[in-house]
């Protein structure tokens, strides 16, 4: 099928579900605008999420376009345990003790199966138990028992979630599910891995040991953001990343609401001056699971993600179990394109920074947007390996349009969550003309130029050569570039 490229430059990151795993809805979607799907592995059999990623990959043959699938891992979810008849009410200013004991709980006690948490709490500490809705302070705690006092109380119900917002807590970032669902992921060719839970650099690097061997270099690695001890060691963690994800809705719980939005802005900022993508991520149409339009609060919500220059916007429910998955991509595009043709938003999104390594590569990617800016360049045609290159102008955040040429297949479906990237993958090039020639040809062939328009080329020599970028050159693109090498092939 035809694919006319986006000429939107923020990424969409759809979660499949039960409303859009469907092959038919997949392809829907993807002509709404999902340049991405992510595979929760929280939910759903080994079995189905294989026939998921199957469909996703038929999809990307019948179009022609390189998608990438994130494979999110759930992750060290803490929960209490279960409660005689299911679940109790928790009273506003009542004790109420987390203890050892797996008799079923009651409105007075409950069984916390995690033993490291006991050494680990301290009077002052808070419990948020249920995404936040109750919220429990701890009086004492000992080896066998944590006693609290409900300073927020509420219905509570079998193996609900426990946050623990004011320590680290000793546990490692996989579960053994984890290492189960890390191992599928890979095995059905997965691109990112999403990791659950950050708390410290060290999860990372546990996560990278895993993953290590050919079929784990497939793959890049994404820290999903939610826990404020991993806020601490941003920076770190930022370093160790392939990706950053902006994961707010455990965040949120663990922060106080109003912390969310500044610090939302400074993770973007910080993952995007280290060049690489970055998702903003939970409850940004939240309504459209049920309606079939979202209120102007989300549609802000959105937008400001977007002003802030994040690579990718994330779809959650919306599209994993909504009624309305094909209207909420729809709309998120929609949004993002409006917020794309507004005057201010190039001038917002520029990237100023700056790094004590920054590099010839560097340079030249940041001269690339310069020359857009002060002649007429309709594109710039991105010869690269690694993606490296493609991250350095995706950083700069050019004004045009930016064709990224790989022989890695792996890299052209990674760079499909990059900002501006219109990733195309390709055999490789032997010299200098042929890189001038299949640049200029693939940007006739995919609509991005015609005849009569410049063109920037950035490469590195010797060609094949990662981490090479050393060659910027301007061209002026020919219309009958595509009928001279259709002739040449004829011979």
């Amino acid at each position: 099928m035809k694919f006319t490229p986006r000429t939107r430059k923020v990424k969409i990151l759809a979660t499949v579900g039960p409303a859009s795993r469907d092959p038919e809805m997949l392809e829907t979607l993807f002509r709404a605008g999902a340049d991405a799907f992510r595979v929760n592995m929280s939910h759903g059999e080994h079995r189905v999420h294989a026939e998921t990623i199957a469909a996703i990959r038929a999809v990307e043959r019948s179009f022609g376009r390189p998608i990438a699938i994130l494979a999110d891992l759930q992750g060290p979810k803490l929960r209490v345990g279960s409660f005689a008849g299911g679940q109790a009410l928790i009273r506003h200013g009542a004790r109420f003790t987390l203890d050892r004991d797996p008799a079923p709980g009651d409105e007075t006690r409950v069984e916390l199966p995690h033993p490291e948490l006991f050494e680990l709490m301290a009077k002052g500490q808070r419990l948020l138990i249920n995404d936040g809705k109750i919220r429990l302070v701890v009086v004492r705690a000992d080896s066998q028992a944590i006693e609290c006092k409900a300073e927020v109380g509420g219905v509570i119900s079998d193996r609900k979630g426990v946050n623990v917002p004011d320590a680290e807590v000793p546990i490692p970032a996989l579960t053994e599910k984890d290492r189960r669902d890390l191992g599928f992921a890979l095995d059905h060719g997965a691109d990112w891995i999403g990791l659950s839970f950050v708390q410290r650099p060290e999860d990372l690097a546990e996560a990278r040991r895993l993953m290590a061997g050919p079929r784990g270099q497939r793959a890049a690695l994404c820290a999903k953001i939610e826990k404020p001890s991993a806020v601490r060691r941003l920076p770190e963690i930022i370093d160790l990343a392939d990706g950053i994800m902006v994961a707010r809705g455990d965040l949120g719980v663990e922060l106080e609401p109003q912390e969310v939005p500044p610090l939302q802005k400074t993770i973007v900022g910080l993952t995007r001056a280290a060049g690489k993508p970055v998702i903003v991520a939970t409850q940004m149409l939240e309504s459209m699971i049920e309606s079939p339009a979202p209120t102007r609060a989300e549609v802000s919500d959105v937008a400001n993600a977007v002003y802030d220059g994040a690579d990718a916007v994330m779809l959650s429910a919306e599209t994993a179990a909504g009624e309305w998955p094909q209207e909420a991509v729809t709309i998120m595009d929609r949004i993002a394109s409006q917020v794309e043709a507004d005057e201010s938003y190039m001038e917002r999104v520029r990237f100023r920074g700056a790094t004590a390594d920054r590099t010839t590569a560097d340079a030249l990617a940041h001269s690339c947007t310069t020359i857009a800016d002060t002649v007429t360049i309709k594109a710039i045609s991105v010869f690269t390996l690694s993606g490296s290159t493609a991250r350095r102008v995706a950083r700069e955040r050019p004004s045009v349009p930016m064709l990224v040429l790989t022989p890695s297949a792996t890299t052209a479906r990674r760079l499909a969550l990059l900002w501006g990237a219109h990733a195309v993958s390709t055999r490789d090039i032997g010299s200098f003309e042929e890189m001038i020639a299949k640049g200029k040809r693939m940007a006739l062939r995919h609509g991005i130029a015609k005849g009569g328009d410049r063109l920037i080329v950035l490469a590195g020599v010797p060609f094949g050569t990662p981490g090479s970028t050393n060659l910027l050159h301007v061209v002026t693109l020919a219309g009958d570039e595509l009928e001279k090498h259709s002739e040449k092939s004829a011979r």
